[in-house]
This record gives structure tokens, C-alpha cells and sequence, in this order.
């Protein structure tokens, strides 16, 4: 490794429970938003921070998650370190400490970002990445002072101020990190049930290691469908797609695989339909359509379908005369 190369560390190893059904059989961070999987998104960024060396922590489904980056990614240098137990995220972190020296650069695998990773690499201070909250009580809570972190509590009842802790670490001495979050370990201190992240951070901070606090321009959760989905629509409005489909009607945004098969439909705006998939005779919007899945005869909004999952809808052909009233959703009609 050069002298002052970071490495990445992205720990993906969640079960991603609310995301079920979809992660019964599936990794998370292979669901997709906008044009491609989560894990993919996160990738290019590190990628385009001029970051070739990385360490993705994996766990549930992993040989999943490897053969798709494998597939995906293989220009990159990519190693895995694997979380057996779900023991929290300083528990996945500190996992990687045989895998990685140097600088160290850690992104979380479940969030998207829109911030410059470069300002993390060239800065001469250690930094975590922020931003301002409408309700901090949900998130990683830092305090400030003199420019520098003075604290930082998970998830206070009682914030003292509105700058959560988004998901971006950069260090470049990854031995104070790691010596950190094995004193953590050594301990048996976990908060929750789980080794925290925080807990290490907040004990370099108290032990004077000054940490910056840098503000990014937002972060997007993929953890619950809903904030897949408003995920996806951001996707789609920054980036610009071509797509294609047969005799069917595209309001956009939207995007659709090369690799797709639409026919016969109508779709958009903020639909993401994904590759191998089939659609047919539908109406899609607000909705993300994963690989091979199969979606025909059917009116989708706000959805998510699953990898190689067939959604078929009815297809009826009416004569209606005048003052009539047809509907298929088993209520009474008023006399």
C-alpha cells in the first residue's frame, strides 16, 4: 500500500429485518434504487474518491454480496472480514483490524450520501460526518467546541444539540481507531446488547483525540421501504437515464435496465425497474421493480417487488352502459 492510502471499510453484514419479506432471502444492500443495488451506489463513491483498496464486513447472505461485487466490481481491490454474530456496528469494525492498516476511511453500507468524499481524505484533522436534524433523538448526537468534537452520545432523550452523526469516519492513523475499540471490547461495555461504535468514538474524544466535525449535503436511508423508496426518487431526479420500452408511455423520471423488458405500459415517474425484469400490460410508478421479477396486468404505486417475484393482475374486458358502476374491491355499492 502507498504512504497515505486510505482503505475503505463498509460494514454490510445487517439482516435488514425491516425490509422484510424481501431480506428473508436477500441481502439488503443487493435491493435496488434508482439504477442499481445499494452496495453498488456506495461502491462508485468510495471508487470515485480515488479509494481502490476495500474491506466490506459481511455476514448475512454474504456470498451473495460477494458474487455480485465480484461480478460488478472487479477492478477494485476488495477483501472480506466476516461478522458471524450480529454484535453491533463497533463489533464489525473492530473485526477488520488485521485487514487494514493506515489510513482508514469508514462508510456505512445502509445509507447513501451526497457529500464529497475527497474533504474526508485531504483533511489534516480526523472527521466524522454530520448533519443537521430536525429530531437528533433518533441518531448519534455531537457536541461542539472550538471546532472540534467535545462529545457525543447515541441516541440522547435530552439533545444538546441537532448535529446527528451520519455514517462517514475518516482516520489517518487507523491504530488509534482500532486501539479504541479493542480497550471496548476488553471491557465486555456494550450498549444495548451490542458493541457500539460510538462508544469508542466518544472514548478517543474524552481521551483528547480531536475529531472534526464535518457537515455533508444529506444522507438517504435504505433501511424501511418507505425510505427506499423516497431514496429511489432522489436517485432519479440527479441522475439522467435513457429509457426504453415497446408501444408503453414513460413519464419520468425513470429508470430501466438495459437488460429490462417493458411492453404494453405505463411508467413513471420515479420508477426503477431492474434487470432481467418483465413487465407487461401495467401501470408503475413510485416503485421499484428488482431483477428478473415478472410485474403484468396490474396498477403498482408506492411498491416494492422482490427479486424474480411475478405480480399478475386481473385482465377483464367490460361492456358498460350508461349510470353504471363496476367495482372489483368487494364493497357494497350504495342503492
Amino acid at each position: 500500500m502507498k504512504k497515505n492510502e486510505f482503505t475503505a471499510v463498509v460494514p454490510v453484514a445487517g439482516a435488514g429485518t425491516r425490509l422484510r419479506p424481501h431480506t428473508h432471502t436477500y441481502p439488503k444492500v443487493l435491493l435496488t434504487v434508482g439504477d442499481k443495488p445499494i452496495i453498488g451506489h456506495i461502491l462508485d463513491e468510495i471508487s470515485a474518491a480515488g479509494i481502490k483498496k476495500i474491506c466490506l464486513v459481511t455476514g448475512y447472505l454474504g456470498d451473495k454480496i460477494k458474487e455480485y461485487v465480484s461480478r460488478s466490481y472487479a477492478g477494485l481491490d476488495i477483501s472480506y472480514v466476516e461478522q458471524p454474530e450480529p454484535k453491533g456496528l463497533g463489533h464489525a469494525i473492530w473485526l477488520t483490524r488485521r485487514a487494514v492498516t493506515g489510513p482508514v476511511l469508514v462508510m456505512l453500507g445502509d445509507t447513501i450520501i451526497s457529500a464529497d468524499l475527497r474533504k474526508f481524505l485531504a483533511s489534516k484533522d480526523d472527521c466524522i460526518a454530520v448533519k443537521e436534524v430536525s429530531d437528533p433523538r433518533r441518531f448519534g448526537v455531537v457536541e461542539v467546541k472550538g471546532g472540534y468534537i467535545s462529545g457525543m452520545v447515541e441516541k440522547p432523550e435530552h439533545p444538546k444539540t441537532n448535529l446527528a452523526i451520519v455514517g462517514i469516519y475518516s482516520f489517518h492513523n487507523s491504530a488509534q481507531l482500532y486501539g479504541s475499540l479493542q480497550e471496548l471490547v476488553d471491557s465486555g461495555k456494550t450498549t444495548k446488547g451490542e458493541i457500539q461504535f460510538t462508544d469508542a468514538l466518544a472514548a478517543l474524544v474524552r481521551a483528547g483525540h480531536k475529531l472534526r466535525p464535518l457537515p455533508i449535503d444529506g444522507w438517504y436511508d435504505c433501511g424501511k421501504p418507505e425510505t427506499l423508496l423516497e431514496t429511489n426518487r432522489y436517485i432519479l431526479d440527479n441522475k439522467k437515464f435513457s429509457p426504453k420500452a415497446v408501444n408503453s408511455l414513460i413519464i419520468p423520471p425513470v429508470y430501466i435496465s438495459p437488460t429490462a423488458r417493458v411492453e404494453n405500459s405505463i411508467v413513471g415517474p420515479y420508477a426503477s425497474i431492474g434487470d432481467g425484469a418483465r413487465i407487461d400490460s401495467a401501470i408503475i410508478s413510485d416503485s421499484i421493480v428488482n431483477e428478473k421479477a415478472f410485474v403484468s396486468n396490474i396498477n403498482l404505486t408506492g411498491s416494492l417487488i422482490g427479486p424474480s417475484a411475478a405480480i399478475i393482475g386481473r385482465k377483464d374486458q367490460l361492456n358498460v352502459g350508461e349510470n353504471s358502476e363496476i367495482r372489483f374491491d368487494k364493497t357494497v355499492c350504495d342503492q
